[in-house]
């Protein structure tokens, strides 16, 4: 049974930073791609980054040069170092798992992800 359970999100200032972290079990892990999406209220769910099983990473244009994704194999684990944080990053945060390797131009896309975490709330206001 494949588990997802996301950490680290919280409040924080503008400009501000915060790693969301996501451990994963039962599935194999290093094998395939991973994704971190975000919903906001009254919003559809937004893909923000993906890595895949060679460390290949994709962004949104939102995000870029502010958000790194990286995954630890070891631990079983993947992670979003989020920096410079503004207002319209708040949103629930989720991760999400795939049963292959995707295509690049389908890592952002919810529909390619069979396996999703709770979420974790991440606020960011002055």
């Amino acid at each position: 049974q494949v588990q997802l359970v996301e950490s680290g999100g919280g409040s924080v200032q503008p400009g501000g930073s915060l790693r969301l972290s996501c451990a994963a079990s039962g599935y194999t892990y290093s094998t395939y791609s991973m994704g971190w999406f975000r919903q906001a209220p009254g919003k559809e769910r937004e893909g923000v980054a993906a890595v895949d099983s060679d460390g290949s990473t994709i962004y949104t244009d939102s995000v870029k040069g502010r958000f790194t994704i990286s995954r630890d194999n070891a631990k079983n684990t993947l992670y979003l170092q989020m920096n410079s944080l503004k207002p319209e990053d708040t949103a629930m945060y989720y991760c999400a798992a795939a049963e292959r390797r995707l295509s690049w131009w389908s890592r952002l896309q919810h529909g390619s992800y069979t396996y999703w975490g709770q979420g974790t709330q991440v606020t960011v206001s002055s």
